[in-house]
C-alpha cells in the first residue's frame, strides 16, 4: 500500500502544532490571506495544505474538534481528491510531453490565472483557495505575477504556498506571507505511518527506514519503493571499507547500482547521508568504530568538501546524462585517503 497523493490523503501525523495554528486562525475570523508552509521534504507540507483547504471549503468544524480533518467520504473531500472542486485551484510544475519529463519551473501563464480565480465570488459561498505546490520552482516572471495578488489580496480568498526552499522565493513574497514551519516527524509518527503504508514489511526493516529517512515519511516510502534498504547496506559496506575499498569492489558496486532504475540517485543520496551521520556522531562522541575509522582519515572540515564534491558529481551526471557507472566509481574514490583514489585490487 502506497501513500495517497496529498490531495487525497486523509492521514497527517506529527504536525499537530501547525494544524492547531491553522485551526485557531480559522476560528478567530482573522484569517491571513497568504500562508507559507515550509519544512523538509516528505514531512506533510502538501498534505497539510490540502487538509486546510478542505476545511476552508467545508466550513468550520465543531467547537470540540481539534483537527482540520474531513472524513474521506465527505463530499468536499471527494471533490478535492478528484480535482473537481470549483473553489480550489492548484498550481504546480507540469509535465512536458515533448521532453517526457516534468518542467523545471512553474509557468508564468499558470500563475497569471491566480488573480482572476481569487477575484471570483466563491461558487459555494465560502472561500476561494489556491495551493502553489513547490512554490520555490516559480520562474522570476511567475514570482512577479504572484506579487500582484499578495499586494492586493481579495476577500474570502486564501493562498497557500508549499515550499521546501523558502530562500529561493523573493523576499517580497516571503514578507507578505505568514510562515508555518513544519518539523521532521518524530519516530512514533514515522512508525505509525510506515505501519499504515507498509504493513507487510517486517518490523526491523521499517525501523531501518525510520533511521534512514530522518523524520521524512516521504523519503522512507521512496526508499522502500527503490530498494533503499539494499542500497543502504551497500553504503554501509563502502563506508566501512574506506579508505581501503578495492577498485574491483568499487566496480562491482557500480554494476549493481546501475542495473536498477533510479538507484543511482538513491545511492548517492544515501552515501552523502552516511557521511553526514558519521560526522555528526563523531562530533557528538557517539560514533561507532566504523564511523570513527572513516572520519579519522581526514580533518572534519574536509568532509564538507567531500560532501559538496559528491553533490556536484551527482548533479552533473544526472543533468548531462553522463555515465553513472563511472560516476559511482569516481564518487567512491573520493572517500579514499589523501590521494582520493580507491585502493588497487
Amino acid at each position: 500500500m502506497s501513500a495517497p497523493e496529498p490531495r487525497a490523503n486523509p492521514l497527517l501525523l506529527g504536525q499537530e502544532p501547525a494544524e492547531a495554528i491553522l485551526l485557531e486562525a480559522l476560528r478567530s475570523g482573522r484569517m491571513h490571506h497568504a500562508w507559507l508552509i515550509t519544512g523538509p521534504e516528505g514531512v506533510g507540507k502538501a498534505t497539510l495544505a490540502f487538509r486546510f483547504a478542505r476545511r476552508l471549503l467545508a466550513g468550520l468544524p465543531d467547537a470540540d474538534t481539534n483537527s482540520l480533518a474531513l472524513p474521506p467520504e465527505h463530499p468536499v473531500f471527494r471533490r478535492v481528491a478528484a480535482e473537481s472542486h470549483a473553489d480550489l485551484l492548484t498550481v504546480e510544475r507540469e509535465y512536458d510531453p515533448k521532453r517526457k519529463r516534468m518542467k523545471t519551473q512553474i509557468a508564468v501563464e499558470d500563475v497569471r490565472d491566480i488573480p482572476k480565480f481569487m477575484a471570483l465570488t466563491p461558487a459555494e459561498g465560502g472561500w476561494r483557495v489556491v495551493i502553489i505546490d513547490g512554490a520555490e520552482d516559480m520562474s522570476p516572471s511567475s514570482a512577479n505575477a504572484l506579487l500582484k495578488v499578495l499586494e492586493e489580496p481579495p476577500s474570502r480568498a486564501v493562498l497557500l504556498l508549499v515550499c521546501g526552499a523558502p530562500g529561493r522565493l523573493l523576499p517580497t513574497i516571503r514578507s507578505r506571507c505568514r510562515r508555518l514551519q513544519l518539523a521532521p516527524l518524530d519516530d512514533a509518527a514515522m512508525e505509525r505511518l510506515l505501519g499504515t503504508y507498509l504493513p507487510e514489511m517486517p518490523r526491523d526493516e521499517r525501523d531501518r527506514l525510520v533511521t534512514l529517512a530522518e523524520g521524512s515519511a516521504g523519503r522512507a516510502l521512496l526508499l522502500a519503493e527503490e530498494q533503499g534498504l539494499a542500497l543502504a547496506t551497500l553504503v554501509d559496506e563502502v563506508l566501512a571499507a574506506s579508505p581501503n575499498l578495492k577498485m574491483s569492489r568499487a566496480y562491482e558496486v557500480a554494476d549493481t547500482i546501475t542495473r536498477g532504475e533510479g538507484a543511482f540517485s538513491t545511492f548517492m543520496d544515501l552515501l552523502r547521508a552516511g557521511i553526514t551521520s558519521a560526522v555528526r556522531d563523531a562530533v557528538r562522541g557517539r560514533a561507532d568504530p566504523d564511523q570513527t575509522r572513516l572520519i579519522a582519515t581526514r580533518p572534519l572540515d574536509a568532509w564538507g568538501e567531500v560532501w559538496d564534491a559528491l553533490t556536484r558529481l551527482q548533479d552533473e551526471t544526472e543533468r548531462f546524462n553522463l555515465d553513472k557507472r563511472q560516476a559511482i566509481v569516481a564518487g567512491l574514490g573520493m572517500l579514499g585517503q589523501q590521494s582520493n583514489r580507491v585502493a588497487p585490487s
